[in-house]
C-alpha cells in the first residue's frame, strides 16, 4: 500500500483521520483527487497525512473556487504551501514509487468546452475577448472573477494537448472518462494517448472499477474514500454513494463498492 488515491474531500478531513488511524502502516504517497475546498492552507488542513509522512500529491476539482480566489490560494499558492506545492499534478507526470502519474484538474464547464462538443475556447489568453464581446454586462470585478473561475477551475484544451504529448502509467483526473455515464471520452483518448493503462477519478461520488474493451481500467472513488493502484477499498469515507445509473457502453463494470 505505497501508494492510494483519496476521493472529494469537501472539507470532511474526518474521515481522512478515522481511515488512517485504523491502518496498521500509513501509506507512502496519497493523490488527492479533487473538491478539497480549502477553508485554510492545504498544508495546514492535510496535517492528518503529513503528520504521518505521507506525501502528498493533488489535483483540483470543481468546488475550490466556491468562496472565490482566496479559498483558491489556500489550494494552489505556493507561499502558503511549501509542504504541498510540489504535489500538484495538474498537467505534470511524476513519478511516485515508481509508478508515472499524471494529473489533470477541474470539470468540463460549457463556456470553455462542454465534454465531447467542440471547444468554444482553447486556450486562457482567450478570456479577455471572450468576455468583452460576449459579456459586457458584467461589472469588471464580476468579469474578472468569472474568468479567474475558468481560468483555475475549467478543463482546458490546452492543457489535454500539452499532457498528451506526454507518457504516463496513471491518468488522475476529477471529472470521469467515458466508463461513467456522464464522463466524457476526451478523457479515455487521453489516457490512451499518454499510453495509461489506469484512470483514477473523483467528482461523482461512487467507488467503482471499470474495464474497457482493449484494457483499460477505470478507478472511480467515492467522496473521502481512499483506494489502492489495483481498486482494492483502503477505507470508507463518506458513507453516501452515488450509483451508477447504467453502465457506459464498451465498458464493464467490474465492481462498485456499497
Amino acid at each position: 500500500m505505497s501508494l492510494i488515491f483519496i476521493g472529494d474531500i469537501h472539507q470532511n478531513w474526518h474521515h481522512i483521520e478515522a481511515g488512517l488511524a485504523a491502518l496498521s502502516a500509513p501509506p507512502r504517497a496519497a493523490v488527492l483527487l479533487g473538491d478539497i475546498e480549502c477553508t485554510a492552507p492545504l498544508d495546514h488542513l492535510a496535517a492528518p497525512l503529513l503528520d504521518r509522512g505521507v506525501a502528498i500529491y493533488w489535483i483540483h476539482g470543481n468546488h475550490e473556487h466556491d468562496s472565490g480566489p482566496e479559498m483558491w490560494a489556500n489550494l494552489a499558492a505556493p507561499e502558503r504551501n511549501p509542504l504541498t506545492a510540489a504535489g500538484a499534478l495538474h498537467t505534470r507526470v511524476a513519478e511516485i514509487g515508481g509508478v508515472r502519474v499524471a494529473g489533470l484538474g477541474g470539470t468540463f464547464l460549457p463556456l470553455v468546452w462542454a465534454g465531447d462538443r467542440p471547444p468554444r475556447l482553447h486556450r486562457r489568453e482567450q478570456l479577455v475577448a471572450d468576455f468583452a464581446a460576449n459579456r459586457p454586462d458584467l461589472s469588471p470585478d464580476r468579469a474578472a472573477g468569472m474568468m479567474h473561475f475558468l481560468a483555475t477551475t475549467a478543463i482546458w484544451p490546452e492543457d489535454v494537448d500539452a499532457l498528451a504529448t506526454r507518457q504516463a502509467d496513471v491518468l488522475v483526473t476529477h471529472d470521469a472518462p467515458s466508463s461513467h455515464p456522464e464522463g466524457s471520452l476526451i478523457l479515455d483518448r487521453l489516457a490512451r494517448a499518454m499510453g495509461a493503462r489506469t484512470i483514477v477519478h473523483g467528482h461523482h461520488h461512487v467507488t467503482s472499477v471499470a474495464v474497457a474493451n482493449d484494457g483499460l481500467r477505470v478507478l472511480g472513488v467515492g467522496d473521502a474514500w481512499a483506494v489502492g493502484l489495483d481498486g482494492s477499498v483502503v477505507w470508507r469515507g463518506a458513507k453516501r454513494q452515488r450509483p451508477l445509473p447504467r453502465t457506459s457502453d464498451g465498458w464493464m463494470v467490474q465492481s462498485v463498492a456499497a
